[in-house]
């Protein structure tokens, strides 16, 4: 590991040249409000919070931290669960929530170009006057830099993609203080190496992604929410491969155990307590919407559904999809005292009920408590362990060890959206072999001195 250089009082003048004075921060307020992201990793401290304010800037501090091998840790707005943002080795915090600005609607091409900071829910209030809208959805309100940088999904992945899918363009800041554009507007790109998805998924390791140019599609004028109930995991399990095979062009297929029902009645639903899977399917055509929800009835209804529901009032969907996203929330206040372990993997679909039999025998095996769920229609499950005290931990670890090497057994991944952070390191060589070698290589090659996010991925 690179030895870095801390930010002395000499230093630190000369950032407040190079970042502007109104943009450098060292009042342990603001340093600890960016210690720690959303996830359970212990707070560091950084020593300086620089403001991003443009490309050029921030390639002017990246320049800077570069030549005086100061470490950087680029920061959207904490959404993280696996410590991606929290600045291990100190140095300069680099936010970029300051620069959340449209810089340009391209309707007539489906396409809108950003400053990294904004977040994705305000991006889509703001287009929604146009009736587009940019379809991944991890959840909380992420920026879209943090979206790219960490390559975010959520529950449209199955039918819209992940953030990797729906960029064209960025611009992004190099170590060395280039400012570089890669990728293109143009929807076929067969020019030269794909750089732009170098640093989608490189989680600030690389560089630092400024602006974006994004996909976007139209507002769908009919949509519907469908929740349905199992006498089982494994039926609920099979019915999502059912539905993925029947043809049924499903935007969200999400499967939820017994516990995590419970949460979500708790936070403003009403779903009958046995493994769930909530579902929402977009349609031009109400027509087509309709024998969609028929198709998916028939394939619940086979598989023994207990319970179904079916409605296209758009009221009594939003409340369903903002329990969902607000579940997490509910879960720590359930465990006052505690902390909550979340960690995800991806299988290939075939393989989902297998993971999830997996992971529950592996959670009763060790003892402690367990929630699942996940976004079942690409086969990605998030499993969120509580814990007190160390005895605890040490069995939420094993847990998570134990799941994610299956996961890896099976032909999935270590993490299908939470990133690599600190909390999957461990897991990158059992999963790429002697490609982490390349990784490795391109790391060096980008960033000789380590100052970018160092700690993180590799």
């Amino acid at each position: 590991m690179t030895h870095f250089n801390r930010l002395t009082p000499e230093l630190t003048a000369e950032l407040r040249r190079v970042a502007g004075d109104a943009n450098v921060s060292t009042a342990h307020a603001d340093l600890d409000l960016h210690a720690r992201d959303s996830g359970h990793h212990e707070a560091h401290l950084p020593e300086a919070l620089v403001y991003g304010e443009s490309g050029p800037q921030i390639a002017a501090v990246l320049k800077f931290a570069n030549e005086h091998c100061i470490p950087v840790t680029p920061w959207g707005v904490g959404t993280g669960l696996e410590g991606n943002a929290i600045p291990l080795y100190g140095g300069i915090l680099l936010t970029l929530e300051r620069m959340n600005r449209i810089i340009e609607v391209h309707a007539d091409d489906f396409q809108v170009t950003v400053e990294a900071g904004i977040p994705h829910k305000d991006l889509n209030a703001q287009l929604a006057r146009y009736g587009l809208f940019f379809p991944p959805d991890p959840g909380a309100n992420a920026t879209i830099g943090g979206m790219l940088a960490n390559n975010a999904a959520g529950i449209r992945t199955v039918k819209y993609g992940a953030t990797k899918d729906n960029v064209l363009r960025m611009e992004v800041a190099l170590p060395d203080g280039r400012l570089i554009h890669v990728g293109s507007r143009s929807i076929k790109q067969a020019s030269g190496y794909n750089l732009m998805q170098l640093f989608v998924g490189s989680e600030g390791t690389l560089g630092v992604i400024t602006q974006a140019t994004l996909k976007l599609v139209p507002v769908p004028q009919f949509m519907s929410a469908i929740i349905a109930g199992f006498p089982t995991v494994e039926a609920a399990i099979e019915t999502v491969v059912a539905i993925r095979g029947s043809g049924v062009d499903v935007a969200a297929l999400e499967f939820i155990d017994v516990t995590n029902t419970q949460a979500l009645n708790q936070a403003g639903t009403d779903i009958a307590p046995y493994p769930t899977l909530l579902m929402e399917i977009h349609s031009a055509y109400e027509q087509t919407l309709e024998v969609d929800m028929q198709t998916v009835r028939e394939i619940c209804e086979d598989a023994g559904a207990i319970s179904f529901r079916a409605t296209a009032d758009n009221a009594e969907r939003k409340v369903l999809w903002n329990a969902r996203h607000h579940a997490y929330e509910t879960l720590v206040r359930n465990h006052p005292g505690q902390r909550i372990f979340i960690m995800d993997v991806a299988v290939p679909i075939s393989r989902y009920p297998d993971l999830i039999e997996f992971a529950r025998q592996s959670i009763e095996r060790h003892g402690i408590k367990g929630y699942m769920k996940g976004h079942a229609g690409d086969g990605n499950i998030h499993v969120e362990l509580p814990f007190g005290d160390p005895i605890t931990f040490e069995k939420v670890q094993a847990v998570n060890g134990e799941i994610v090497q299956h996961a890896i057994a099976l032909g999935g991944t270590a993490t299908g959206e939470h990133g690599v952070g600190i909390g999957k390191r461990a897991y990158m060589q059992a999963e790429h072999g002697d490609a982490l070698d390349v990784m490795r290589q391109i790391k060096q090659t980008l960033d000789p001195r380590g100052i970018m996010n160092p700690g993180k991925v590799l």
